[in-house]
């Protein structure tokens, strides 16, 4: 299926690297003009050659998502250029550490809550306006399988991503009746430095690489999307229902 977004603009987070470098990417293949946002300032030097390569467009927005004003003014700063956002990736996260949850030293956890869930809110205040603007406004929020299996030792980080997919659990629900679609991703195991951190010992080649996930995150930023409120699983290329407990 041949996803077409002319004329469209895309905010995608953490794209110096790993998922967020390779969605921007298919992003712009497809003809979105994309603003790119990471820390790195090389990593985004090299992504916007490669959409370059591929006749695409960017704009490069280096900062640290901990910077809560530079989250606020980006808002402000798309609206004056472009009046509108059509599809926001909110991707960049941290994983903190492996550890048992009273051993978390009290800067980790805070650090991990800054950017996964903290950041993810203000970036939804500061581009909700925006997406509203659009005629088919998307928003697609990374999450993780370890909002779901809570395994021992990765407290920090799966606290982290349910508390983000029940963000946007709540925004879709709020924006069900406009034009804009919500959706969590769980990307499953992926080649990134994250998962590297996560599993040492782990062959990388024994998981996909962010590109293949980026192919499949592609058709959720299309204007043809129905779904909203729900979580898609890449491994298996579906949307699941939240479902409350018995």
């Amino acid at each position: 299926m041949t996803i077409d977004l002319k004329g469209r603009i895309a905010l995608v987070t953490g794209a110096s690297r790993g998922i967020g470098y390779f969605t921007a990417l298919e992003l712009a293949r497809a003809g979105a003009h994309v603003i790119a946002c990471a820390r790195t300032v090389g990593g985004l030097e090299e992504l916007d050659d490669a959409i370059k390569a591929v006749g695409g467009t960017a704009t490069l927005v280096p900062f640290d998502l901990s910077d809560m004003k530079a989250i606020d003014a980006l808002g402000a700063n798309i609206y004056e250029r472009w009046g509108k956002l059509d599809i926001l990736v909110a991707n960049a996260g941290v994983l903190g550490v492996i550890s048992p949850v009273g051993h978390i030293e009290a800067k980790v956890f805070e650090r991990v809550m800054t950017i996964n869930v903290t950041a993810t809110w203000r970036l939804i205040r500061s581009v909700e306006p925006l997406l509203l603007k659009s005629d088919a406004g998307r928003a697609l929020i990374l999450s993780s399988g370890a909002a779901h299996s809570c395994r021992p030792f990765w407290g920090v980080y799966s606290t982290s991503k349910a508390a983000v997919e029940a963000l946007a659990r709540t925004w879709a629900a709020e924006t069900q009746k406009s034009a804009l679609r919500v959706n969590s991703i769980n990307p499953g195991a992926t080649r990134t430095a994250m998962r590297a951190q996560a599993m040492p010992g782990e062959d990388p080649a024994t998981v996909p690489h962010p590109s293949e996930v980026a192919a499949a995150i592609l058709p959720l930023a299309s204007p043809d999307l129905k779904e909203t409120g729900k979580l898609f699983l890449v491994r298996e290329n579906r949307f699941v229902d939240y479902r409350p407990p018995e």
